[in-house]
């Protein structure tokens, strides 16, 4: 059974830094391509980032650039997004998710074959 647990979410004010963790088991975890997606109240889930297999290519949205970094640890299984100078506006739930390739289509959460339950990130002004 394949398992995507994240964690690390929680409150933090305006300017601060959170690392959010995603732990995966039941999938030979160096042989996906794994991303962060986030949906706010009320919007539609969206593309944060995405790391290749052995963590040589990143992919990032736009509005996260410079300020959010994914890393990964093949030998623990183990996902990470550091998310610095965070802003109320980067609020939602936060998922990892795994993709079997690295697609054209990333930000198409479809593409994805597995999903994490979410950790909620808040952040205050």
């Amino acid at each position: 059974q394949v398992q995507l647990v994240e964690s690390g979410g929680g409150l933090v004010q305006a300017g601060g830094s959170l690392r959010l963790s995603c732990v995966v088991s039941g999938l030979t975890f160096s042989s996906y391509v794994m991303g962060w997606f986030r949906q706010a109240p009320g919007k539609e889930r969206v593309f944060v980032g995405r790391m290749s297999q052995s963590g040589a290519r990143t992919d990032y949205t736009d509005s996260v650039k410079g300020r959010f970094t994914i890393s990964r640890d093949n030998a623990k299984n183990t996902l990470f997004l550091q998310m610095n100078s965070l802003k109320p506006e980067d609020t939602a739930i936060y998922y990892c998710a795994a993709d079997n390739s690295w697609s054209l289509r990333a930000r198409d959460s479809s593409q994805y074959d597995y999903w994490g339950q979410g950790t909620q990130v808040t952040v205050s002004s």
